[in-house]
């Protein structure tokens, strides 16, 4: 009885998560240009980054990891995020929306953090402080911007949450891309013997690791930008090892590694240009927009679909949802970094990345909130047969 009053909470979080990535870019760009003072909570490059670390991506990690809560839980966690999302565009002046995101955040390390302590292997342990680092860290950026003291540290606090999600999805990329093409090869009589790849992983997680500690000193985060370098080749080889070359009729696998080049890409260009002390926003940008958007919206796309039953894997090579997407994503990517560098067409072209990622998430959004719409009928009706 007491699983029945539960409800998985990608049910929640993922619909909203995918129409508020697809709202928030063109929206913020609206107010950046056009608008400032009409929705000053989303008006500068900080609140942009804001929004889309830890009100999307948190939404996203709450989603996939929290699993089945009760009602009266989820919807008190789903009300905390909303209410935060609300306030910064009605109220940002307010002190509510960063209390509310904080009681967010960590409520959210409330429930997941504990789960990986008991994990045998380090590499796994890690999960925790990883998790309770990006919750903490949301927590102190949201008064931080709200205040809008010491702007340096904050851009410095922006980019280690970019590098603490990067490692995030280097290791949750894996750990989701691996199996996936275990089960496929095997599906063709092949054996995949690359697989989650643990010594690999194991310098991965410690180059990203230590980048991060590198970047946490102003003297030392020139040293950053190589070990950066050395962590998306680290990646690069990985991807390369899973011989992704064969999946040609599971176009969802292959987008699965377009995202996690997208990753090792990023950590290489942003590692590069770190050395060279001639950061840019831009750059970041792969990362964000490239790796964590297409990483996370065919994760939840496909999780989503699979857990709704009634289609076995093999469904999802006919799923024509998850390539359209990765391929605006791509598009959203290039046009963003391309934007910086012609100057007469740099709004034009603002513009043309928004509305593809735009477009990306609304076809995300439809593909969740119909195959969930799927699972919970079958759901219903499996629990009226076994009454």
């Amino acid at each position: 009885m007491n699983n029945q009053r539960k409800l998985p909470a990608r049910v929640l979080f993922f619909p909203a998560a995918g129409l508020y990535a697809a709202v928030l870019v063109p929206l913020s760009l609206w107010a950046l240009f056009y608008r400032p003072l009409l929705l000053p909570g989303i008006n500068g490059g900080l609140d942009h980054a804001r929004e889309l670390l830890f009100g999307f991506a948190l939404a996203v990690i709450a989603g996939y990891l929290l699993g089945p809560l009760s009602l009266q839980r989820l919807m008190t966690l789903f009300g905390l995020w909303l209410g935060a999302r609300l306030g910064y565009l009605l109220a940002p002046e307010s002190f509510l929306p960063p209390l509310i995101g904080s009681l967010f955040a960590l409520g959210l390390a409330m429930h997941i953090v504990p789960r990986f302590h008991s994990a045998k292997k380090w590499r796994n342990r890690l999960l925790s402080p990883l998790l309770l680092s990006i919750c903490l860290l949301a927590s102190v950026l949201f008064w931080l911007i709200h205040t809008g003291k010491a702007p340096g540290l904050q851009h410095a606090l922006v980019y280690q949450a970019v590098l603490l999600l990067a490692l995030l999805m280097l290791f949750m990329g894996g750990r989701v891309i691996a199996p996936a093409l275990a089960g496929h090869y095997q599906r063709l009589g092949e054996i995949l013997n690359a697989r989650v790849q643990p010594r690999l992983e194991g310098w991965l997680i410690l180059s990203t690791i230590l980048a991060i500690v590198l970047m946490s000193w102003p003297a030392s985060r020139s040293w950053a930008g190589p070990v950066l370098i050395l962590a998306g080749a680290l990646a690069f080889v990985r991807l390369l090892r899973w011989r992704l070359w064969w999946c040609g009729k599971r176009p969802d696998l292959l987008c699965l590694g377009v995202g996690y080049g997208w990753l090792a890409v990023g950590l290489v260009s942003n590692g590069i240009a770190q050395w060279q002390q001639q950061m840019t926003s831009s750059l970041i940008h792969v990362i964000t927009l490239g790796a964590l958007g297409t990483l996370t919206g065919v994760i939840m796309m496909r999780s989503t679909i699979l857990q709704a039953g009634g289609r076995d894997t093999a469904d999802l090579a006919r799923e024509w949802r998850i390539p359209v997407f990765t391929v605006l994503i791509a598009v959203a990517t290039l046009l963003r970094l391309a934007a910086p560098h012609v100057v007469s067409l740099h709004l034009a072209l603002l513009w043309s990345a928004s509305l593809a990622w735009c477009l990306a998430w609304l076809l995300a959004t439809w593909c969740l909130c119909r195959a969930t719409s799927d699972g919970l009928k079958r759901q219903a009706a499996r629990h009226r047969e076994a009454q």
